[in-house]
């Protein structure tokens, strides 16, 4: 199903890419193509608007200067554009979009309908048609929406996105039960997708005077389910509600963008999710979509402005704080990033979560120390009953800060409470029973214990490393090669499995192999590390340079 949407999408995702160029190569269109090719869609977006303006008509230039203003967000260009496309007799699919996004927001049913029309008869795009079209009957209150949804269920990609929408048009036209019946059949799980369905749904009911049903769909323990709750039980309104024909074809177009960016279609995925804001520009999806979208192109700024546009009170306030954090370190901004993560630990309304995210934020620093300081106070705050992550991820990452600090007493600790609150996660016994094989400390409960995350998670190229070092300080050589060579060719840039990987060769005789093991090790290790390795590569393995 992925690969046949991203297959028909792709196709089509110039546009009218294809007309002849014509326009003489004005400076203002040297600069366009200049800006777009390093990818600075805004600077892009003014150039290619200068020489729109002195050549209306240029297909190729409406086409280009579409694709750039929606990478850029810019709502009035990227509608002249289209509206230039579509005088010419030349517009695309994105063209359309735009158009019916406009009409949509102008209440136009008929200019809406056409542009409807308009996508149906498009080879890859005509799959939208029968959701749009059931959306336009909810605006315009004429037909069965229902039955436009279900006309497009021959087509497999059509039929991939109609449950939720069923769900949702269920719920917007008064149809409460069934419609968190079904809408809470398709959510099982607490994924991002999952938690925006249900708060909208939930969102739809509170305006309905229902919060009870509201409630019944924010049962879970994820962050934003839990606002949202708190929202409701407050009495105060919950943002996100999918009830008219903007705010349904935003969803789906965000759906879509999310889709096509798991397969790596980037550039039409951000176009998608651009207009998707300004579809529903209240929507907090559209915005986090588009944020990661553009932070994936290294464009940090315009991908923190799209942050900027989730407001405070939004259940996705602390997904869109948690990636601003991420984007200013990223960015080389870390005491900005450090000094936000602070604040939102320190307010009245801090829960585990705040305090976990500041000791993350601690720990890529590597100020570990207080990385497990901000970890004790997340376990403190969660046992009070200030936040839903599961208690042994809080004692794995503090024990694991610890242990990265030199603290192994106080590490063991918090890895044997983890262990004990979930003695079947492999995380927990790979890194428990690793770090005692370092320091050669109760050996044979370790090898029990990086055996059994191997059996639990054998594809995992770090346990198998575990496991296959586990071996090799048994003296099992044959059977530690063999572990230590799956590791390395899953994780080929991993130094620590290519040096345990030379040692084992070493300590078979395979002197030759071993200093190559070493030297793919060397390409990728820092500090005392790298010291050690080229030590091994010029004199060999001795006691003092085994691997720790």
């Amino acid at each position: 199903m992925r690969a046949l949407l991203a297959g028909a999408l792709i196709a089509c995702a110039g546009g009218a890419a294809s007309a002849r160029e014509t326009i003489s190569p004005l400076h203002a269109y040297a600069r366009a193509r200049a800006a777009a090719s390093s990818g600075q869609s805004a600077e892009a977006a003014k150039a290619y608007a200068a020489v729109l303006k002195a050549s209306p008509g240029n297909e190729l230039l409406a086409s280009r200067t579409l694709a750039e203003a929606l990478a850029a967000g810019d709502r009035e260009l990227a509608l002249r554009a289209a509206t230039v496309l579509e005088r010419t007799g030349s517009a695309g699919a994105e063209a359309r979009l735009m158009l019916l996004s406009d009409a949509l927001s102008r209440r136009d049913w008929k200019r809406s309908s056409l542009h409807i029309e308009a996508l149906a008869r498009d080879e890859a795009f005509g799959f939208l048609a029968p959701a749009l079209r059931a959306w336009l009957a909810v605006g315009m209150r004429r037909g069965n929406p229902f039955t436009a949804l279900q006309a497009g269920e021959a087509n497999p990609l059509a039929k991939a996105y109609s449950a939720e929408h069923r769900a949702l048009l269920l719920l917007a036209t008064g149809n409460r039960q069934q419609g968190v019946q079904e809408l809470l059949a398709i959510t099982q799980g607490e994924g991002f997708r999952e938690q925006r369905l249900r708060i909208a749904g939930a969102a739809l009911l509170q305006r309905s005077g229902d919060p009870q049903g509201a409630l019944t769909l924010l049962a879970g323990d994820a962050p934003a389910l839990a606002a949202a709750r708190r929202l409701v039980e407050a009495r105060r309104p919950l943002p996100g509600a999918i009830a008219t024909p903007s705010a349904g074809v935003a969803e789906y177009l965000v759906r879509l963008s999310g889709d096509l960016t798991r397969q790596d279609v980037n550039d039409l995925a951000l176009r998608l999710a651009r207009v998707a804001t300004f579809l529903a520009p209240e929507n907090s999806e559209t915005w986090l979509v588009a944020a990661q979208l553009l932070a994936a192109k290294g464009q940090h700024g315009p991908a923190l402005a799209a942050l900027d546009r989730v407001q405070a009170a939004d259940p996705f306030a602390a997904t869109a704080e948690d990636a601003r954090i991420r984007l200013l370190t990223a960015s080389g901004q870390q005491q900005t990033a450090l000094a936000r993560a602070r604040a939102a630990a320190a307010s009245p309304g801090a829960t585990s979560a705040e305090w976990t995210r500041l000791g993350m934020l601690y720990s890529e620093l590597d100020l570990l120390n207080e990385a497990a300081a901000a970890f004790e106070r997340a376990i403190a705050f969660r046992r009070h009953g200030r936040g839903s992550e599961p208690e042994w991820t809080l004692h794995f990452l503090r024990g694991g800060a610890l242990e990265q600090a030199d603290r192994w007493p106080e590490a063991k600790v918090e890895l044997e409470t983890a262990y004990r609150l979930a003695p079947e996660q492999p995380l927990v016994l790979n890194y428990l029973g690793y770090a005692q094989l370092e320091r050669r400390e109760n050996v044979a409960e370790a090898i029990k214990l990086v055996t059994e995350a191997s059996r639990l998670a054998p594809d995992s190229p770090e346990i198998t490393d575990s496991l296959g070092w586990a071996y090799f300080l048994q003296g099992d050589m044959p059977k530690a090669i063999e572990l230590l060579e799956r590791a390395a060719s899953a994780a080929p840039a991993d130094a620590e499995i290519n040096e345990h990987l030379g040692d084992a060769y070493y300590r078979a005789g395979r002197r030759f192999e071993a200093r190559y093991a070493w030297g793919a090790a060397l390409l990728f290790a820092e500090g005392k590390d790298a010291q050690r390795l080229r030590s091994k590569i010029e004199v060999g393995l001795t006691p003092e340079l085994a691997s720790p």
